[in-house]
């Protein structure tokens, strides 16, 4: 794993060891970001000790479609959590936000993930709070520290524990394919019925009752007049 004090963007400086011929597996911390950036091209807040990392995944023949990677790390984030807070009842948003309900404040996010493709390439990208909860617009934001991590889990700590969980998941979509992490995510994921606001790319919005994921991890919500929509893309919110 490379560490270090500074940088612009992980997930860019990975893109550029990928285009020198970095190896898959390979991982990047920086201990602070300057310009961290979440999906849709929003910032993301990046304070010293929280975690800042990305991995590159190298696609071979017989893998699964690559955007179902967005369903592995989030599968690998939220085993990482489940080590290092277990305690804590943490659930994915789709398609891979990391949530905790909070009592005062209702659900609040812990971990994102941007993942962006380069050639033969996908850059996975994480940032989850490990010390601090940054203060975002519009949205209520948690830490692991916040909810009762174990006194070891910083965030060089917490990358380990994800690296690890990562290499496991990313495994188990190569050999047992895309069901097994479909399945794990749903099991991780709120429950079925959870009503939903989803912005789409357009700028339209979708509203309905949380149904699963289709076969290709694609959102399917239940409408109110008892269709079911498939959402490819967009930002989902819970009511």
């Amino acid at each position: 794993m490379i560490v270090v004090a500074e940088t612009g963007s992980t997930n860019d400086d990975m893109a550029a060891l990928a285009g020198s011929g970095a190896s898959e597996g390979l991982w990047l911390r920086a201990e602070r970001q300057t310009g961290g950036k979440g999906r849709a091209g929003r910032v993301w807040s990046s304070q010293s000790g929280n975690l800042h990392i990305s991995t590159l995944v190298k696609r071979q023949p017989g893998d699964p479609a690559s955007h179902t990677l967005a369903l592995v790390a989030a599968v690998a984030a939220h085993a990482a959590v489940a080590e290092l807070a277990p305690a804590i009842a943490v659930t994915i948003k789709w398609p891979n936000d990391l949530m905790v309900e909070q009592p005062a404040s209702g659900s609040a996010k812990l971990c994102g993930m941007l993942l962006e493709a380069r050639g033969d390439a996908v850059i996975v990208g994480f940032g989850m709070n490990v010390t601090h909860a940054p203060e975002i617009e519009e949205r209520t934001t948690t830490s692991l520290a916040s909810c009762g991590a174990r006194a070891d889990s910083d965030a060089a700590r917490t990358a380990e524990v994800l690296a690890e969980q990562f290499a496991r998941w990313l495994d188990c979509w190569r050999r047992e394919g895309l069901d097994r992490i479909r399945q794990a995510w749903l099991k991780a994921a709120h429950p079925v019925g959870t009503s939903l606001r989803v912005l789409l790319p357009d700028g339209t919005q979708a509203e309905g009752g949380f149904a699963g994921l289709a076969a290709d991890g694609a959102l399917l919500l239940m409408g109110r007049d008892g269709r079911q929509v498939v959402i490819h893309a967009g930002d989902v919110f819970a009511l």
